[in-house]
């Protein structure tokens, strides 16, 4: 393992974090598709570089956040994106609690000023479905000061020395918007691809050890057919996802496989050719 790895997991080892932060450790897993890709992002966020997971949907970018965070023995917070994203999602809000029969204005953190307070990892899930003009808040955090100045409070807040940033983007999909330069050049920024035919085994089997690989084998036949025809165009992306197989998989122990993934992957398509398509698909390696 590379030396400046060994070295941040030593340091943040030694970290202790109450009850409720330790819910907030996430579970690993990941299996990088590539040999050097997972190491490589431990080398950025041992670096403290914000860094940016680029890839299809069901390709595993949240999957690799909560695995940083379990090497690291680190509490992650969450932030999940859309339209209606707004700073006292990010920063957090002011409300009125009663304090000695006096009712008195406090701030709740929000999970960023949490994450840089305590120390922990903030993951910014699909950060391109926010709007532009939500995001600039963050710019100072991002970068070489790695600082904020809460709005809502005038509260400077320097992060703390292992916070972390981890954030995702589906690129091209309905609803995202482009990030623009300052933002991304924020960040130091990795492509995660789908998994190769073996590595997405050893997900599956691990994911659901009690499959029969007979079903295995079946579930592996048809993400290679549902990749190829992501891959043409007929298809959208999350049908060939390893979320969707794995939900799949584990429906097909306790049902028929067409059902399952009928349920897991077909249903959730919007398009009623593209579900077809799936169901057609799923018949021809189903006996």
């Amino acid at each position: 393992m590379n030396l400046l790895i060994e070295e941040t997991l030593k340091n943040r080892a030694n970290r202790s974090y109450t009850e409720e932060e330790q819910l907030l450790i996430q579970v690993g897993g990941y299996v990088s598709p590539t040999p050097n890709l997972f190491e490589d992002i431990l080398i950025a966020i041992s670096l403290k570089k914000p860094i940016l997971l680029k890839g299809p949907s069901g390709s595993g970018k949240t999957r690799l956040a909560q695995s940083i965070s379990a090497m690291f023995q680190q509490p992650m917070q969450s932030v999940n994106c859309s339209v209606d994203l707004d700073a006292e999602a990010l920063l957090g809000f002011k409300t009125i609690v009663t304090k000695d029969g006096q009712s008195v204005i406090e701030f709740v953190d929000g999970p960023v000023v949490t994450a840089m307070k305590r120390g922990h990892i903030l993951y910014i899930d699909e950060i391109n479905m926010a709007k532009p003009e939500t995001l600039p808040i963050l710019h100072s955090l991002l970068d070489h000061r790695r600082m904020l100045t809460n709005p809502f409070t005038g509260e400077v807040i320097i992060a703390h020395e292992d916070f972390s940033v981890v954030s995702a983007i589906n690129e091209g999909y309905i609803g995202t918007s482009p990030m623009n330069e300052a933002l991304k050049n924020r960040f130091v920024s990795f492509s995660i691809p789908y998994l190769e035919a073996e590595q997405l085994r050893t997900v599956l089997e691990n994911a659901v050890p009690e499959a029969k690989a007979s079903i295995v084998d079946t579930m592996m036949n048809l993400s290679e057919d549902l990749s190829k025809q992501a891959a043409n165009g007929l298809l959208a992306d999350e049908a060939a996802s390893v979320r969707s197989l794995i939900d799949a998989l584990q429906l097909a122990v306790h049902m028929p496989v067409d059902r399952a993934v009928m349920y897991a992957i077909s249903e959730l398509l919007e398009d009623k050719m593209e579900r077809d398509l799936v169901n057609e698909l799923t018949a021809t390696w189903v006996k």
